[in-house]
């Protein structure tokens, strides 16, 4: 049995923490990404174009891999929702 960490909203696109586990895994995907615009902006000189666009395809990354690891821990399929279930 699978156990399923987020569940699709029910305005919109996506999907919402609704377990600990969740939480958790969203919260450090935030604390990664934020913990990284902290390290830029300490440790890079604004000049370097390349330092930059490494860090903008990590993130890109972290992002891409957090949204396709909910996708999977969602209890239910992620598509636009208008509220009421037909």
């Amino acid at each position: 049995m699978t156990a399923y960490w987020f569940k699709p909203k029910r305005y919109g696109y996506g999907a919402t923490p609704v377990t600990w586990e969740g939480w958790a895994a969203t919260v450090a995907a935030i604390l990664i990404v934020a913990g990284s615009v902290v390290a830029m902006n300490l440790l890079i000189e604004r000049e370097n174009a390349f330092a930059w666009g490494a860090w903008a395809m990590a993130v890109a990354a972290v992002t891409f891999w957090f949204v396709q690891f909910s996708r999977r821990r969602t209890d239910g399929e992620w598509r636009w929702r208008w509220g009421a279930e037909n």
